[in-house]
C-alpha cells in the first residue's frame, strides 16, 4: 500500500479508524452525481475513473470476501500454472456480500447516469495478479458479449472496484482511448495458443496485431491507476487488457460488467457463471449496505 494513504486522507493515526469511517457513511448517505465533465470524459475517453469510492472497512469486507470466494473448488475458478486461483467467474451468484456490492449506490447511480437505464449484471468476477501470473490479451468485452452471448449492443459498462492500490508497477489495466468508438473490432481472433485458452480465453476474441497498431497509432495507450477503494468505470466497447506483474505487489480488483435492461443476451451458450441468465434490474441498497450485513453476520 502507499504509505499513509487511507480513503482520500493522509497521515490518519493509529486507531482511528472508527472516526473515519463514520465520517465517510455519513458523507455518503447522500451519494453525489457524476458532473458535466465526468460524462464527457466517458464519452470521449471510453472510461472514467473515481478515486477512493470505497472506506478502508468496506475493502476488508471485500478483500475477505473474494477469499473465501476464491476456495471453491468449481470450474467457475481459473488458476495459475502453479494452482493458485487468478479468476473466479460469476462472484455474486456465489456470496451474498458480492451480490449486495452489485446493488451499491455507489455503483448503480453513476453506471444508470451513464447508460440512462437500468441495469442488470451479465457477469462479474474477481480478478488477483500475483507476481509472475497470467497476461490478459488486448479485447474488448463486448467481442465475447455480442459474438457468443447475444448482447446486441455495446449499452454496458465494466466497474471496477481496486482493493489493492493499482500502481505501473503491479500490472494495471492498459486501455486504447476512444476505442469505444469504433464499435465491434472485426479484426480479432480466438487465439488457440494462449495460456488460458482452454479456460475463459477460448471464448475470448484477441484483437490482432495489425489492428492494435492501427489502434495505437491513432489513439495511444493509457494505464489505468488509482488508490485502493478506486471504481473505474468503462464502456464494454473499449480495447483493453494487462500484462504480467513482475512486482511482488498484489493486485487484487472486482469487476462488475452490467448491461442496459433491454441490451440482454440470450444464446446461453456459456455457464451461468460467464452470463447472465437473471435479467431482473438492480435494486439500490442504502449506502452502507456492506458494512450492516456484515455487522449482523459478526453478531449472530
Amino acid at each position: 500500500r502507499v504509505p499513509g494513504f487511507v480513503d482520500g486522507f493522509r497521515s490518519i493515526t493509529d486507531g482511528s479508524w472508527c472516526e473515519v469511517d463514520a465520517r465517510w457513511i455519513k458523507s455518503m448517505k447522500q451519494v453525489t452525481a457524476l458532473t458535466d465533465e465526468q460524462i464527457r470524459e466517458y464519452k470521449e475517453q471510453g472510461w472514467i475513473v473515481l478515486p477512493s469510492v470505497f472506506s478502508r472497512k468496506e475493502i476488508n469486507v471485500l478483500e475477505k470476501t473474494s477469499y473465501d470466494v476464491l476456495k471453491r473448488p468449481g470450474p467457475e475458478v481459473a488458476r495459475e500454472a502453479d494452482g493458485t486461483p487468478h479468476v473466479c467467474w460469476g462472484m455474486h451468484l456465489f456470496d451474498e456480500r458480492f451480490k449486495i456490492l452489485t446493488q451499491h449506490p455507489k455503483l448503480l447511480r453513476p453506471v444508470e447516469q451513464l447508460l440512462e437505464s437500468k441495469v442488470f449484471v451479465h457477469q462479474s468476477r474477481i480478478n488477483i495478479k500475483q507476481r509472475n501470473g497470467s497476461v490478459v490479451e488486448w479485447h474488448q468485452d463486448f467481442g465475447t458479449y455480442h459474438r457468443v452471448d447475444g448482447i446486441p449492443e455495446a449499452r454496458g459498462i465494466m466497474i471496477g472496484i481496486f482493493l489493492d492500490d493499482v500502481t505501473p508497477c503491479n500490472a494495471p489495466v492498459l486501455a486504447i482511448p476512444g476505442s469505444h468508438k469504433d464499435g465491434l473490432v472485426s479484426e480479432a481472433i480466438i487465439d488457440e495458443n494462449v495460456v488460458d485458452h482452454k479456460g475463459a480465453a477460448k471464448f475470448r476474441f484477441d484483437i490482432t496485431d495489425d489492428t492494435l497498431s492501427h489502434l495505437v497509432d491513432r489513439q495511444g495507450i493509457k494505464s489505468i491507476e488509482g488508490p485502493a477503494g478506486t471504481v473505474l468505470l468503462m464502456n464494454m466497447a473499449v480495447v483493453h487488457g494487462s500484462s504480467v506483474n513482475i512486482s511482488p505487489l498484489r493486485r487484487l480488483l472486482l469487476y462488475i460488467n452490467v448491461s442496459a435492461l433491454d441490451n440482454r443476451g440470450e444464446s446461453f451458450a456459456r455457464p451461468e457463471y460467464y452470463a447472465a441468465r437473471n435479467f431482473n434490474p438492480l435494486v439500490e441498497l442504502e449506502p452502507d449496505c456492506l458494512l450492516n450485513y456484515y455487522s449482523t453476520q459478526q453478531g449472530s
